[in-house]
């Protein structure tokens, strides 16, 4: 039997969950958008850092996705469609000249390219990283019986997934969490089916379930980046109020296993 939702061990929960979350949110340190010159937590942005200098003297522009990269760094907070806009205009060289001053620098052309494609690479890596943890729930069947019964705390679906397939299992998990009526629903991934099923290692993956919160923590960063850099926002805020509705607040960046890396 579910909890009702007047009782007080729900409002306890809750409002652990809002203690932990603000608390997190107040710790993350915030770094500017270069563009933008918006201020936002730095787990949310994007950071660039520059390469050694070459033969003659240059240094390159590369994306420091898992923002580990020694020396100075700067920090985009804009989809990929402003940065595309920025790079045309010659307006990001600008605000990378600010940030790096004193360096000959080689903005790559291919540069929304080689962000995107990191951030995608880093998603499959830490959903890969969770299969084999054996935190994943896969199959239409076990995730539907897994949801109703409320052991569900994050439900993703492929890009690719048909709608009726995701309303059905949206429904059980709104059963399973006691949020009939809300709308929720899980994040359709910007990954399709065979993108899915390459990364895990499985045929055909269309949907995927995660029982595990903390795990559902680890996701939520990396997928909520890459909705924003491709302009589905909307759908970030969603992610991110999988993990706060769930387990609090989402772990930072540098939270993230050392197992990820990231080649520029």
């Amino acid at each position: 039997m579910r909890t009702p939702h007047n009782e007080r061990v729900n409002s306890a929960k809750a409002d652990t969950r809002k203690t932990r979350t603000s608390r997190a949110q107040e710790s993350c340190p915030e770094r500017k958008c270069i563009l933008s010159g918006e201020t936002a937590p730095r787990d949310s942005l994007i950071r660039l850092a520059i390469s050694p200098d070459g033969p003659d003297g240059t240094a390159q522009v590369l994306p420091d996705l898992l923002a580990r990269a020694p020396g100075r760094g700067a920090w985009l907070g804009v989809s990929r469609a402003e940065l595309e806009t920025a790079l045309s205009k010659g307006k990001l060289r600008g605000a990378l000249a600010r940030a790096f001053k004193g360096t000959r620098l080689e903005v790559p052309e291919d540069l929304p390219d080689r962000i995107e494609l990191g951030l995608r690479r880093l998603l499959c890596d830490r959903l890969g990283l969770e299969m084999r943890a054996g935190k994943l729930i896969l199959g239409t069947d076990r995730i539907a019986e897994q949801a109703r019964s409320g052991r569900v705390a994050m439900l993703m679906h492929a890009g690719d997934a048909s709608l009726d397939g995701n309303r059905k299992l949206d429904q059980a998990w709104r059963v399973g969490r006691d949020l009939e009526g809300s709308g929720a629903q899980g994040i359709r991934l910007p990954l399709d089916r065979a993108a899915l099923s390459v990364a895990l290692g499985r045929d055909n993956v269309v949907h995927l379930a995660l029982a595990d919160e903390r795990s559902a923590e680890r996701i939520t960063p990396v997928l909520m980046r890459l909705l924003h850099f491709i302009g589905r926002f909307g759908e970030a805020g969603q992610a991110g109020n999988v993990a706060e509705n769930n387990a609090g607040a989402p772990h930072s960046a540098d939270q993230l296993d050392d197992e990820l890396s990231f080649e520029g």
